[in-house]
């Protein structure tokens, strides 16, 4: 028969376990794969209509562009789609232009709803009240 404390090693990890469970827990993780900022609040806040203009929301990711330049982090998906969006509503149909086919070759997935998007855009304008 065993003594109250024989088994006290059954019950309590080692110390090499310890310390390995909390040198685990020490490991650096990756950087982030994509540079988000606040492009997500940004989306956000345009689909409740309650963020700032588009002009000002450009401003803020194309700040956000450079800063992802400058620490070699790729742009999150949907950014450029975004972007183009924007740049949409201000009245640059060129600049939209280039960044959905700049999301689509970023993000392939993204190519069904970036070709509707630059379908409408080549659509041809019809006169308000016209056939539809």
């Amino acid at each position: 028969m065993r003594a109250n404390g024989a088994n006290d090693e059954a019950r309590f990890p080692s110390a090499g376990a310890f310390i390995g469970v909390f040198a685990a827990g020490c490991v650096q993780m990756p950087p982030p794969l994509y540079r988000w900022d606040t492009f997500p609040r940004m989306q956000y806040e345009t689909l409740l209509r309650s963020g700032n203009s588009p002009s000002d929301q450009m401003v803020a990711m194309e700040a956000q562009v450079e800063k992802a330049r400058a620490s070699g982090q790729a742009l999150p998906p949907g950014f450029r789609a975004h972007l183009g969006m924007l740049k949409l509503a201000e009245g640059d149909t060129e600049q939209a232009r280039r960044l959905w086919q700049a999301e689509k070759v970023a993000f392939p997935e993204s190519e069904p709803y970036m070709n509707q998007l630059l379908k409408r855009l080549d659509a041809p304008k019809r006169a308000p009240g016209g056939p539809t």
